[in-house]
């Protein structure tokens, strides 16, 4: 009780601390630890609507990629009934007989693609295996990386893929087999070292969802599709070089002389330049989009962009992207691109030639996803 004539003393109150400072999201902690392509990426984020999902990813990337094997396909067929067009217009002189020669050429260019395609198919796996010298593994010598792969084939519900390991000290990856039943996921010893286990597990999700979309055996078809067309080309413009010299000594006026061989020898030349061009491009353009959609499939399948996006900064940067065994025909089928001249500035540089998106480009498309 207070003496008279002093006022009370108000209670004291104990210090209260100040609040913590608001936590950093995901998004700004996965552009933050982002140094060399920090702008870039934040640039590119900002272009994706806000509400944008693994699925609409997957959808998306999905549709392109059927359009460009429906482009492919059309290229090929174009292709064959243009030779067999000019064959005809060269060895009969007139166009009676055009129209059922484009018919029989398109038929015959998918005919051939779709054999050389099956026997890729049953065959190409292993002979990827044999010259990336990957060597398989059980379960009983890596447990924990059998565990990641479980796990993540599980998730995608196929079954349980056939795991080999490349010894290279570079960080990569790449799936292979005609279809999840015959499935194969390979990876380096640097990548299996260096990884934490949440960006292991997000390279074998994206890896597993190759498998599961089936990648590889479009990717053959491509393949198979580009060497087709560049074969026919080639062939053609050697058999319309030798039949324009022997028409151009012939008299005019015989079934092969005149407008005949001079428009056989310019379908030839167009068809030698521009269709191979059209086709290596088309594959990838093709291949580009199928990472795309492999990243957002691992997204779906580990529910964390965070980790995808952080493992390939951690590819990107690798400071030995070179894999010894890898060569410009399985170039395409690695996570991240697996030529040293290839990987300049980060993976920055992009053309129409490119087996591989920018990373920024890819990492941009996962942290969209975080927002």
């Amino acid at each position: 009780m207070s003496q008279a004539g002093n006022p009370p003393r108000p209670p004291t109150t104990p210090d209260v601390p100040p609040p913590p400072p608001p936590r950093p999201s995901a998004l700004d902690r996965a552009v933050a630890n982002a140094t060399d392509t920090d702008r870039a990426i934040r640039d590119r984020i900002k272009a994706y609507p806000g509400t944008t999902t693994y699925i609409d990813l997957i959808r998306r990337n999905k549709r392109d990629s059927v359009m460009l094997i429906l482009l492919m396909l059309l290229l090929g067929a174009a292709v064959g009934a243009a030779i067999a067009a000019a064959l005809a217009l060269y060895a009969t002189g007139d166009g009676a007989s055009l129209l059922p020669s484009v018919a029989v050429g398109a038929a015959a260019a998918l005919v051939f693609g779709g054999l050389g395609a099956i026997w890729s198919w049953f065959g190409g796996a292993n002979a990827i295996l044999r010259m990336s010298g990957a060597i398989p593994i059980g379960p009983r010598d890596d447990p924990e990386l059998y565990n990641v792969v479980d796990e993540m084939r599980i998730a995608a519900g196929i079954p349980m893929p056939r795991v080999y390991i490349i010894n290279d000290s570079a960080l990569n990856a790449f799936a292979t087999g005609r279809d999840p039943q015959h499935g194969v996921v390979a990876i380096t010893r640097g990548l299996r070292e260096k990884l934490p286990r949440d960006e292991l597990q997000a390279v074998i999700a994206h890896e597993i969802a190759h498998i599961r979309h089936l990648d590889i055996r479009f990717a053959m078809l491509m393949a198979t599709m580009v060497g087709l067309i560049v074969f026919a080309c080639d062939a053609f413009l050697r058999l319309a070089l030798r039949g324009g010299a022997r028409g151009a000594r012939r008299p005019s006026g015989g079934k092969s002389g005149g407008a005949g061989v001079l428009v056989l020898l310019v379908i030839a030349l167009v068809l030698a330049v521009v269709a191979p061009l059209f086709a290596r491009i088309i594959q990838m353009a093709y291949s580009r989009q199928r990472e795309y959609l492999a990243d957002a499939g691992a997204v779906e399948l580990t529910r964390n962009p965070e980790a995808m996006a952080n493992a390939l900064r951690r590819l990107g940067d690798d400071e030995e992207p070179l894999v010894d065994t890898a060569n410009r025909g399985t170039a395409h089928m690695y996570i991240v691109n697996p030529l040293r001249k290839v990987r300049k500035a980060h993976g920055e540089v992009e053309t129409l030639f490119c087996s591989h998106p920018a990373i920024s480009k890819r990492i941009a498309r996962l942290l969209a996803l975080l927002r």
